[in-house]
C-alpha cells in the first residue's frame, strides 16, 4: 500500500484545482490500484463518464447491500453495456447479516440510529473496507453542498479511516446544476429514480423522493429527525 503524507495532500490541492486534472493525476500516478465506488446517482454518473474519457481502464465497484432499488440494478446493466466495462460487485458477509436479521429483525432500521447504523455497517462499511485495504487509493461522488459534514471536503484527502490511502473527490465544487446540466448535454444514461423526485440515492427502504424545495438529501433515512444523516462511508476518524 502506498502512503500518503498531508504534506503531499496539501501540495496536491495547491497544485491541481479541476476535475479533468485531479483524474489525469490519478491515472497517472495510482491506476489500477484506485477505484471509483458508485451508488449509481447522478454525480457517479457524471464521475465515471469524465473517468473512462480519461482512462478506459479505470476501475469501478458498487456496494449490493441486498436492499437497493430495481431501477439502481437496471443501470448497473446499462452502464455496463454502453462503456463496456466491469463493474465489481461487492455483498456483505452472509453470516453478519443473517445473524443481524436474526436478532433484530429485517427492517431493524426503522427501530433506532443505532440499529440503523449498524444496519449500514454490515451491509456497506464492512465490505467497502475490505476492498478499500487493496487499494491505495479511491474516488468519491462527494460535492461541498451536500451535508454539512462535506462542506470543507477537498479534492484530495488523506483517509485516515482506512490506512492512510488517499481519497479523490473530484467534483466536490461542482453543484447540482452543473451535474444535471453535464447529464444532459452528454445525455448520459442515469439511473431513473432521478426523474421520480429522488436526487439521493441508497437502499430502496432507507431513500423516498422529496418534496419541492427540501434538501436533496431528505430523502435519506427520512424518519430521522437528525440533520447531517450519514451511512458511515464518509466519516473519518
Amino acid at each position: 500500500m502506498t502512503k500518503f503524507t498531508q504534506e503531499q495532500v496539501d501540495e496536491l490541492n495547491s497544485k491541481i484545482k479541476t476535475t479533468e486534472e485531479a483524474l489525469q493525476w490519478v491515472s497517472e500516478n495510482l491506476h489500477p490500484k484506485v477505484a471509483k465506488a458508485s451508488s449509481f446517482g447522478a454525480e457517479d454518473a457524471v464521475v465515471m463518464d469524465i473517468m473512462l474519457k480519461i482512462n478506459p481502464e479505470f476501475r469501478f465497484f458498487t456496494l449490493d447491500t441486498g436492499r437497493l432499488p430495481q431501477e439502481t440494478y437496471d443501470i448497473i446493466d446499462i452502464v455496463s453495456k454502453k462503456y463496456n466495462i466491469s463493474i465489481e460487485v461487492l455483498f456483505p458477509d452472509t453470516k453478519e447479516v443473517e445473524e443481524m436479521v436474526r436478532d433484530k429483525g429485517m427492517n431493524l432500521f426503522y427501530d433506532s440510529i443505532e440499529n440503523r447504523k449498524l444496519c449500514c455497517d454490515i451491509r456497506k462499511v464492512h465490505p467497502m473496507n475490505k476492498m478499500l485495504s487493496t487499494l491505495d487509493g479511491w474516488i468519491t461522488g462527494l460535492r461541498r453542498d451536500q451535508t454539512k459534514n462535506r462542506e470543507n471536503v477537498t479534492i484530495f484527502q488523506l483517509d485516515h479511516g482506512h490506512g492512510g490511502i488517499l481519497k479523490i473527490n473530484p467534483i466536490v465544487d461542482w453543484t447540482w446544476d452543473q451535474i444535471q446540466e453535464y447529464i444532459k448535454k452528454n445525455n448520459l444514461p442515469y439511473n431513473s429514480l432521478l426523474d421520480k423526485g429522488f436526487p439521493s440515492i441508497g437502499c430502496e427502504p432507507c431513500t423516498r423522493a422529496i418534496k419541492p424545495g427540501e434538501d436533496i438529501r431528505a430523502g435519506r433515512w427520512w424518519w430521522e429527525q437528525e440533520g447531517n444523516k450519514e451511512c458511515g462511508l464518509h466519516i473519518d476518524p
